[in-house]
């Protein structure tokens, strides 16, 4: 799968959250096959879309865009209560060689930059 495809950040933000594609799809008013079709990455997300998507999930569009699986987010039970638990899930031989591992997020930092630019230039040209 594709981490730069809004519709693959979509649908793992919407697992997070324990929302069914019917959920979003009749929040959006939509059928459920095509809001998966969006999720799949089948069918273009229009940013008009995209507010409603991110209005849904509780997030702006941009931390939608901005969203990075490497980064998970688990629920857990600890003993003050619910806590929120960050495991970053990078593996343990890349955290002792720190040079692959900035290589890394400075090769998917680019890879997301030229998609950012490319949603840029289509809102722009729309």
């Amino acid at each position: 799968m594709n981490e730069l495809n809004i519709g693959y950040k979509i649908k793992k933000l919407r697992e997070l959250r324990n929302l069914t594609q019917e959920h979003m799809a009749s929040s959006l008013g939509l059928s459920q096959s095509a809001y998966s079709r969006m999720e799949l990455g089948e069918t273009e997300i229009t940013f008009s879309k995209l507010e409603k998507i991110s209005e849904e999930l509780g997030m702006k569009p941009e931390e939608i865009i901005a969203f990075n699986e490497s980064m998970v987010f688990n629920v857990m039970n600890n003993q003050t209560g619910n806590g929120l638990v960050i495991n970053n899930n990078v593996p343990n031989e890349e955290v002792k060689d720190n040079k692959v591992l900035y290589e890394q997020l400075i090769s998917q930092l680019r890879e997301e930059n030229t998609h950012l630019k490319k949603i840029i230039e289509n809102l722009l040209n729309t």
